[in-house]
């Protein structure tokens, strides 16, 4: 056992949590406005929020206003947004859309005036019903709703879609903050 755990120590894995690839001086980041270059208005502003949090969960750095106060600053652009139809029913009416974003990011060391970390393509997806008849009420999206199994068979086609849209998409910014953290963290 003792055996076993030094060869596990000594392997270089460890957990995106630590922040492993952070400079060890670091204790406070600003998160920059991202860009945006998609058609979306705001989608760069919403997942600001998300990667704030995210940060903020970690517990490893500080989240600060200003980059005058701060060790770290994180910059970049939201460059894709999408939503495509995926399932069809025998009508050819979508009943089920994959969204997907991709940004592209840098994270600088303020002290040193240098690029500690860059990614062009960190992204996430979620799938999303847009009909009730294709909403499955024990999925962790739905479940994590203000909605129970018997409520969607109650609601029109538009409300529906307008449910399960926003949901999937606060999964998918959650993943892409997760992601996103994971990377510049762990230096990948």
């Amino acid at each position: 056992m003792l055996a076993a755990s030094f060869f596990i120590s000594g392997c270089g894995y460890h957990f995106a949590s630590s922040g492993d690839a952070l400079p060890q001086s670091a204790e406070t980041i600003y998160v920059a406005r991202f860009g945006n270059q998609t058609r979306v208005t705001g989608i760069n502003d919403e997942f600001m929020r998300y990667i704030k949090d995210e940060i903020a969960v970690h517990r490893r750095l500080k989240v600060v206003d200003s980059p005058e106060t701060a060790d770290l600053e994180l910059s970049g652009d939201v460059r894709l947004t999408s939503s495509v139809p995926t399932n069809f029913n025998s009508a050819l009416e979508p009943t089920q859309y994959t969204t997907s974003m991709v940004v592209s990011a840098t994270l600088r060391d303020l002290h040193a005036k240098k690029t500690i970390w860059s990614t062009h393509n960190v992204s996430a997806g979620e799938h999303a019903p847009i009909v009730p008849q294709t909403t499955v009420t024990t999925t962790p999206t739905f479940l994590q709703q203000n909605l129970r199994g018997n409520d969607i068979a109650n609601l029109t086609d538009i409300q529906t879609a307008q449910s399960e849209t926003s949901a999937s998409r606060d999964v998918m910014m959650q993943r892409l903050a997760q992601n996103l953290y994971s990377e510049m963290a762990e230096g990948f």
